[in-house]
């Protein structure tokens, strides 16, 4: 049963004194530009009003959803139920410590990768060279364990702070996460706030170089600049779901305002005006296509979330 802005209100009171939105849209902090609105939309301050937050939702059988940058997500046309909390406050990064071959850093959740990339190149650390291009946030990075050019998040992360749906705040070394390719076990009602990472120390000119040559490879072969949430489906063992789809002939493929980018496939690209119920129309389209042709299921990378 969807609750009045007043009962709302009452479960926050004296727990959440910040500003709450109520039905906002997702739409406005998605990088697809898509989604229907989230019945109340939080931007808290500090993990102990997180933590506040867990305990009352709880209490009160209340859905949440965690927000990161709002990439790597597509949100259905039917909104989310219950609490987003965006973790867009939540931006602070700095040197724990500096030897002469290695530097530990600690990254709240929030920070762009860009960011992180950036403060990386700029000081001669190496390790997050592969990340650049990537949209989204350090927080989501390390729950799906992001990466490219042989370059992914589980290689510099040393341990992570994680926040349970009860309000339990625990930090975990990177070992007992289980990442793998695009994944990890840190669970949907987990909460990951920040994590400390090791990168390695080098010449700042080969790190610029290196860097700014991923960036120039990506720019060529993905449409980092259009309305996606990035790659639509995992690559196969051994080949890639992009090259899969462009033989299946599904690039340029349109569903409305949703369409297969011409520049790489596995990508899916909201022209204007697109709807999740036509992103998935069109996931569907191509992962039968390519199945059958190809007799390989796609798994989706892109997580799919909210009211149908």
């Amino acid at each position: 049963m969807k609750l009045s802005q007043q009962e709302w209100l009452d479960i926050f009171k004296g727990v959440y004194e910040e500003e709450i939105g109520f039905d906002m849209p997702m739409s406005e902090h998605t990088w697809l530009s898509i989604g229907g609105p989230a019945d109340v939309f939080l931007m808290p301050q500090d993990p102990l009003s997180i933590r506040n937050l867990m305990v009352v939702l709880k209490n009160e059988g209340v859905p949440f959803f965690t927000l990161g940058g709002g990439t790597n997500i597509l949100v259905r046309d039917g909104g989310i139920e219950g609490v987003v909390i965006s973790l867009k406050n939540f931006r602070r990064m700095e040197v724990l410590k500096e030897g002469d071959e290695s530097a530990e850093l600690f990254i709240e959740a929030g920070v762009s990768l860009q960011k992180y990339v950036n403060f990386c190149k700029e000081r001669g650390y190496s390790g997050a060279e592969g990340l650049i291009g990537i949209p989204g946030t350090v927080g989501g990075a390390i729950c799906g364990n992001a990466g490219s050019f042989g370059c992914e998040m589980k290689d510099s992360v040393l341990s992570v702070a994680i926040m349970d749906s009860s309000g339990r705040l625990d930090r975990f070394k990177a070992e007992g996460l289980g990442f793998g390719y695009r994944r990890s076990d840190i669970k949907g009602t987990d909460i990951v706030l920040s994590a400390n990472v090791r990168l390695t120390r080098q010449e700042k000119e080969a790190v610029t170089r290196r860097t700014g040559k991923f960036f120039s490879e990506k720019k060529a072969s993905q449409p980092i600049s259009d309305r996606s949430a990035g790659c639509v489906f995992k690559n196969p063992q051994n080949t890639s779901a992009g090259r899969l789809i462009d033989e299946a002939g599904y690039k340029g493929m349109r569903v409305g305002g949703i369409e297969v980018s011409t520049l790489h496939a596995n990508f899916f690209i909201n022209r204007g005006g697109g709807t999740a119920s036509e992103y998935l129309a069109l996931m569907e389209r191509v992962s039968a296509g390519v199945r059958e042709k190809f007799g390989i299921v796609l798994e989706p990378e892109i997580k799919v979330v909210g009211r149908g």
